[in-house]
């Protein structure tokens, strides 16, 4: 639809050719430029009815789609009885089955050519970084699917006649996979590209992980029932959620976003960057750091003040977790030449610091604190995969491996310490003990003088 006073007339001709792909690109920019509603592709290849347009541009209308695909699929034997060769209905249906799978959809065709979307839909990705090949399409589906955007499908006639194809079948379903492959990779955090990065704003990558060994499940299971519990970085509170929920603990939340968890007893905004909170540290059980000193700008000064906060109590325990880069399949990587940061996972954008073991036992030492327990933590398959048996396998094999060498096969690192007291404290501690010894030596003296007296008098 076009705005009063906006209409256009013609074809545009590119000066330079840009393929499938890339006539979309352009076509698309086109609409957002002149401030259309909604805009159309339909292939030209005499396949595709244009009598079904105005059915198909009804969800839009109604706002019940953000982009509406013809599908020769819904009703698969017509699609044979249109003429469809049956190697092409056979590939057409593996290839969708496969992409479903790899992308979290459920679409009955991912290879239509009759397609309507919304502008506002097109305007929240990034189609000018897909392919200029035929493999658009499904990159621009992956985007949809990753916004958030609903695609809903509607049945169109299937006719094939004796039109030519000049598509490379095999080649593009190669790229179609590949693609969605990338796409499942990102999800998993083991890949990152620019053109698969749609989520909403506001959506957070950060998950709970309570149901599988994980640094969160991990913290529930050492925090004692009733604790009082610093929870630093705490971010959306699922962690105090649960300690409140299953533990009854008294949960005092800190980060630099406002966060409003059930149950906490208090929160402060703070940004950790600038080192703990001004707050008593000593009345807490335990202080909670799980996957947060990867975010600070230096980790060795953050630990240095916060083994001087919590000093003063030596029954505080403070929990750390961080992602761990020897992990097997960021080796892989580097290896092949890949070392992409991404949305989630060890090489998160975010993280500004990466440990090993090694590397972060020394840090937490030389900071002052006594290591009570290190614990390798496997891969978050279910996360990545969902919760299932085929995650559960690799979890259960990724632990078998963390025993063989826990800093190859370690996803993630745990570290439970204590603080050493702070040499200021010992030094007080000494002066006030060697004053009272003394003092105690004074008096024995004099008490044995005065009973030399005595005995003296006496004899």
């Amino acid at each position: 639809m076009l705005p009063p006073g906006r209409w256009r007339k013609g074809v545009l001709y590119n000066a330079v050719r840009q393929g499938y792909g890339g006539n979309q690109k352009l076509g698309y920019h086109y609409a957002l430029k002149c401030g259309y509603d909604f805009v159309a592709l339909i292939h030209g290849d005499g396949q595709y009815a244009p009598e079904c347009l105005p059915e198909l541009l009804e969800p839009l209308r109604t706002g019940d789609a953000d982009a509406v695909f013809g599908s020769r699929m819904m009703h698969p034997a017509d699609a044979i009885k249109g003429g469809m060769p049956l190697y092409k209905f056979v590939g057409n249906r593996i290839l969708t089955w496969i992409e479903n799978r790899l992308i979290g959809a459920n679409l009955s065709e991912f290879h239509s050519g009759y397609r309507l979307y919304s502008t506002k839909a097109l305007s929240r990705i990034p189609f000018d970084r897909n392919a200029n090949g035929f493999h658009f399409d499904t990159e621009i589906i992956i985007q949809l699917v990753a916004a958030g955007c609903t695609i809903v499908e509607r049945p169109i006639p299937t006719y094939y006649g004796d039109e030519i194809c000049y598509v490379n079948g095999m080649k593009y379903a190669a790229d179609v996979v590949i693609a969605a492959i990338k796409a499942r990779l990102q999800n998993m955090g083991l890949l990152y590209d620019r053109k698969f990065d749609c989520v909403p704003p506001g959506h957070s990558q950060y998950l709970p992980k309570l149901d599988y060994k994980s640094p969160h499940q991990l913290a529930l299971n050492f925090v004692g029932r009733g604790s009082k519990v610093l929870d630093l970085g705490c971010a959306a509170g699922y962690m105090a959620t649960a300690l409140v929920e299953k533990k009854e603990c008294v949960v005092t939340g800190v980060d630099a976003f406002p966060s409003q968890a059930p149950g906490m007893t208090a929160f402060h905004l703070h940004d950790l960057n600038q080192g703990p909170p001004a707050i008593d540290f000593t009345g807490f059980d335990h202080v909670l750091m799980l996957d947060v000193i990867e975010h600070l700008n230096q980790p060795e000064l953050f630990f240095e003040q916060l083994r001087a906060a919590v000093a003063l109590n030596p029954s505080t325990e403070v929990i750390v977790s961080t992602g761990n880069v020897g992990f097997f399949i960021t080796r892989l990587m580097l290896i092949l030449g890949q070392f992409n940061y991404g949305k989630r996972g060890i090489l998160d954008m975010t993280h500004t610091r990466l440990f090993t073991f090694t590397s972060l036992l020394r840090a937490m030492e030389q900071a002052g604190f006594i290591i009570e327990e290190t614990v390798g933590i496997p891969g978050q398959f279910p996360l990545a995969l969902g919760d299932n048996l085929v995650s559960r396998f690799l979890l259960a094999c990724n632990s078998a491996l963390i025993k063989l060498s826990r800093g190859l096969f370690s996803y993630q690192i745990m570290v439970r310490a204590h603080a050493q007291p702070m040499l200021a404290n010992l030094l007080k501690d000494a002066e006030s003990h060697s004053t009272v010894r003394a003092d105690l030596l004074q008096l024995s003296h004099s008490l044995e003088e005065s009973a030399a007296r005595e005995l003296a008098e006496i004899g």
